[in-house]
Parts: C-alpha cells; sequence; structure tokens
C-alpha cells in the first residue's frame, strides 16, 4: 500500500494504456546492430511496459545491459518488454509499482540490486498527462498527481539508487518538447517538464565531483499508448504530430538511441544537456 504522503492516483481506466491493443502498433524495435556500447552494465527504465521505455529497454539489451523494467500496472506489456531484452541474451527484472510513492522506489532499487549486484544507468521516463482545455479543469487531485508521478518519482528514485552510482554511471531524463514551446491543453503536464529540465541541469552539477552525468531527452510528439489512451483529447488525436516539421509523429525506436547515446561513453563529455528528437522543431536549449 502507498504511504501516507502518496497522493491517490487520478482514476482514469484507460491509462497509461496498453501498448498491445494500438493499432498501428508503435514501432519499438532496434533498427541496427549492437555494438557492446553497454556490455554488462546494469539499467533501470521506469515506464519500460512500452512505448519510449520499452524501445530504450530492448536497445540497452542490444547493446549488453541487463534491464530492470519498472512500470505501474500494464503487466503483459512489461513482460513483453521482458521478453524483448531476454531475446537479446540480457537479463530482465519486472517490477510493479507506482514511482510517486518514495517506499516503492526504494524497494525497486533494493530489488535491482538484489538481482543484478550493481546500477549503471537509471531512466528516468515514467510520466503521465491529462488533457484540460481550461485551467479550472485542472483539479487540486491531478495537479498534485501529475507532479508526484512527472518529477517526485525522478526525485525518489534518484535518492533511493545514488547510494550504488559509482563513477561512470549516467543518469538520463526524460522531459519534453512541451517544455519549451508550452501545450495549452497540458498546463500541468507541461509544468512538470519543466520542473525535469531544471531538475536534470541542477543534478548534474551537484553529482559532476563523483563522475556520475545527468542529461535529459526532450521528444516531440511520439505514437506511444499515452496519447490514444486518454492522455490527449481527441481532436488533437485526429491530427497528431502533423504540426512538426517532418509532418508526422515519431516512433519510439526513433528516439530511443538518444537515450542510449547519453547512456554510454560516446557522450563521456556531456552533462546536463538536453537532445531533442522532435520531428524537427526549433527550440532553446
Amino acid at each position: 500500500m502507498p504511504d501516507q504522503h502518496t497522493i491517490d492516483r487520478v482514476h482514469e481506466d484507460t491509462l497509461p494504456g496498453e501498448e498491445r491493443s494500438l493499432d498501428p502498433k508503435p514501432q519499438w524495435q532496434p533498427r541496427y546492430r549492437g555494438s557492446d556500447r553497454l556490455k554488462d552494465k546494469v539499467a533501470i527504465v521506469t515506464g519500460a511496459d512500452s512505448g519510449i521505455g520499452r524501445a530504450v529497454a530492448a536497445l540497452y539489451a542490444r547493446e549488453g545491459a541487463d534491464v530492470a523494467i519498472v512500470y505501474l500496472n500494464e503487466h503483459q506489456d512489461a513482460e513483453d518488454t521482458a521478453e524483448a531484452v531476454r531475446a537479446e541474451g540480457r537479463r530482465a527484472l519486472t517490477i510493479a509499482g507506482d514511482v510517486g510513492d518514495k517506499a516503492f522506489c526504494e524497494d525497486a532499487v533494493a530489488k535491482v540490486i538484489a538481482e543484478f549486484g550493481r546500477i549503471d544507468v537509471l531512466v528516468n521516463n515514467a510520466g503521465e498527462q491529462h488533457p484540460d482545455k481550461d485551467i479550472t479543469d485542472i483539479t487540486e487531485q491531478q495537479l498534485r498527481r501529475t507532479f508526484q508521478t512527472n518529477i517526485f518519482g525522478m526525485f525518489f528514485m534518484v535518492q533511493a539508487a545514488s547510494p550504488h552510482l559509482k563513477e561512470g554511471a549516467a543518469i538520463v531524463n526524460c522531459t519534453s518538447v512541451t517544455m519549451y514551446q508550452g501545450e495549452p491543453e497540458l498546463l500541468d503536464y507541461s509544468s512538470t517538464k519543466g520542473a525535469i529540465t531544471a531538475f536534470t541541469r541542477s543534478l548534474s552539477m551537484n553529482l559532476a565531483e563523483k563522475g556520475i552525468r545527468v542529461n535529459a531527452v526532450a521528444p516531440g510528439p511520439i505514437w506511444t499508448p499515452l496519447n490514444p489512451s486518454g492522455g490527449a483529447s481527441p481532436k488533437k488525436l485526429e491530427h497528431f504530430g502533423e504540426d512538426v516539421p517532418m509532418g508526422r509523429p515519431g516512433q519510439p525506436n526513433e528516439v530511443a538511441p538518444a537515450f542510449l547515446f547519453l547512456a554510454c561513453e560516446d557522450a563521456s563529455y556531456m552533462s546536463g544537456q538536453v537532445l531533442h528528437p522532435n520531428g524537427g522543431t526549433i527550440v532553446n536549449g
């Protein structure tokens, strides 16, 4: 059970949504051969049951990492991700629970250490969003819940993992293009993404002396279960992704390589930075 400090989850039967039910299916499969860029590393990926998280987990496995798949409640999707990791010859561990609950994050990290003995990469990808056209429609419960999942969960995961991260470890957070250009129907969500970017930059300076790099990825519109399962209004879904320069939504496997680059030694001189796989939208930062 969540502790007394955890805000009750906003009830939506469709969220976070099953990837296996989507048509067309998101493209999460790695698109190239691995080259051992994460050989024998251990990664935790939150929100790894579907979407970007699944694509990241599969790509990390192809590059040689064992992966802990942290997710909320889509058990079959999480098992599908675990099978994708195992198909690459790596070990997978599934852990279900709410990252907005500090005690759960501590327990999840303890399970990873018990299973794998180390943590080299932490990917904070789990998030939620609820569309509202009018700011007065955003309930206090929803506002608190969105912040608890999207930014409190990152704090909790980093706090729990920090004692186990050694020099050379990497943290990669998922922010969003909405942090840079705004989104009128996602006021609370966009606000959390601004907090995530500030958290990334501040944490990168905080951990630099320990040799731990902290970066972020800011995706644009990506075809995942989150939007069609209730994270976007029906009207917005009709033209999802059409307003970016490339004229289409991205696929999870077009975003995952950014998470790989920031996690491996290719990015050894990068910290506090944000990559922008967003279909060509120009942003500052």
